[in-house]
Order: structure tokens, then sequence, then C-alpha cells
């Protein structure tokens, strides 16, 4: 008997602690159509990345800007790296053109990554770069271009449905009124 009761207060600790903790759902074009939010609406959805994202810039003799990451020695050259770690919170921007989100994971307005619906990953948001190949891409982040490894092109944006499915309710209770004096 004792078993039982220990194996029940298991399961509901579990399902207790399930409930409390973030339900993130990829962030998709149906979604963005569905609700239609404007840029102020999205300024409040709280974002979350899928996956680690690794930018890496060489620096060059003259470029001694680090903007934000640590510097590495690879092969002989200095490699500036920043790494967004899976499940950072994230932050809309603005719009650069319709169904792209600049999003920021840093507080500088300059740091951001676009996202995009992607036709071939179920039209989740993914990173967006231009020139992917079979080993990278490049995308712009502080006014640099950097390089991400084609593992990133995957990289979607995440989002707690509950919290976006929550909505505010102002109520209030009229007390009445009386004709006359």
């Amino acid at each position: 008997m004792k078993t039982q009761n220990l194996v029940l207060f298991a399961v509901l600790s579990l399902a207790f602690l399930s409930s409390c903790s973030n339900r993130l759902t990829y962030f998709t074009e149906d979604l963005n159509e569905r609700y239609r939010w404007t840029d102020d609406e999205l300024k409040k959805i709280q974002f979350y990345t899928s996956q680690d994202i690794v930018l890496k810039r060489e620096i060059s003799g003259g470029d001694r800007e680090v903007v934000s990451g640590k510097i590495k020695i690879e092969d002989g050259r200095k490699i500036e790296e920043v790494v967004v770690r899976k499940g950072t919170p994230g932050a809309f921007l603005f719009s650069p053109k319709e169904n792209r989100f600049a999003i920021g994971f840093e507080e500088s307005n300059e740091r951001y990554l676009i996202f995009g619906p992607s036709p071939k990953y179920s039209d989740r948001f993914v990173l967006m770069a231009s020139d992917w190949d079979r080993r990278s891409g490049s995308v712009s982040y502080d006014n640099k271009t950097w390089k991400v490894s084609s593992d990133n092109a995957y990289a979607a944006l995440l989002v707690d449905l509950r919290k976006i499915n929550k909505v505010d309710v102002n109520s209030r209770v009229a007390k009445g009124r009386k004709v006359g004096g």
C-alpha cells in the first residue's frame, strides 16, 4: 500500500511541476495569420530559441572592436563568437518587411536576428540568412556580417501559447443610478 501511495504522489508531483513550466510551441505563419498582431502587440510576446545559435566572424587586423562575444583562435585566425543558447528569451523589435521579425536577445537594439516562415519547416519562423550553402549562411548582427552553421537554418522561434491566449479583462460593477435627488 505504501508503494502505491508513493507512486501516486510521484505522478501527481510530476503533473503539478509540468503544469507550472512553460509549454513552448513553435511560432508559425498560421499562428501569425490567425492572430494578426500589431507591432505593439508583438512587443509584448516573449519569444525563445529552439536551439543554440552560434555566430562567428573573423576579426581582421584593422577591426579591433569586439561586439559581445568571446575571442577564439581557430587555425591561427582571431574569431569572435556569440552564442544564443537554446531557450534564450528574445523580444520583437521591428518588422523589416512582411513576415520577417527582428528579434533581440541582448539589450542593444542593434543586436538582433531576423526570423521568418519557412515552407520547408512547416512554416515555422526560423533564422533567416543570406547565401546559405551546405555549411553556412551569412547574417547581419550589430551591423556586421557573421557566419552561422547550416545547422542554424532550423533554429526557430518558440512561444508560450498559454500566455498568448491569456485574455486581459478589465471588469467593474455598475453601482446603479437613482432618479431624482
